[in-house]
């Protein structure tokens, strides 16, 4: 298996950082720009995408702040997170997203997530 690499990527989004968690942690909430559907038990989140599923587990939250996953399937340790951060001066919200992909494989990763992302911002209404 081929190593994978890390990456980040920063949105700015319009919208409260309490909103933008409740579209982050919850599985209703994540399947409405996420993927098609989203199940949880407990700290297993099982994610649906055309007809496939994956799942992955919730390490670690902070009420607000972030959510960090690792899919079950991989052996890497690799996991995605998801994290509100609040500009102190100008009061600006972004999304930063760290996650990791094969090399090869990163500028169709970035793609997708902008395409999440932009979802996301529709399901908001932030511009």
């Amino acid at each position: 298996m081929s190593e994978m690499t890390k990456y980040e990527l920063e949105f700015p989004i319009k919208a409260s950082p309490y909103m933008l968690y409740q579209y982050i942690s919850s599985a209703s909430s994540l399947s409405e720009w996420f993927a098609d559907n989203v199940n949880s038990r407990g700290k297993v989140f099982s994610f649906f995408w055309d007809g496939s599923e994956e799942k992955a587990e919730l390490l670690s939250s902070k009420n607000n702040k972030f959510v960090k996953f690792k899919w079950l399937e991989n052996d890497e340790n690799s996991f995605f997170e998801i994290k509100i951060v609040v500009d102190e001066l100008t009061k600006d919200v972004s999304l930063v997203i760290t996650d990791f992909a094969e090399e090869d494989e990163i500028d169709e990763a970035k793609m997708l997530w902008d395409s999440q992302i932009s979802d996301l911002k529709q399901v908001l209404g932030s511009s």
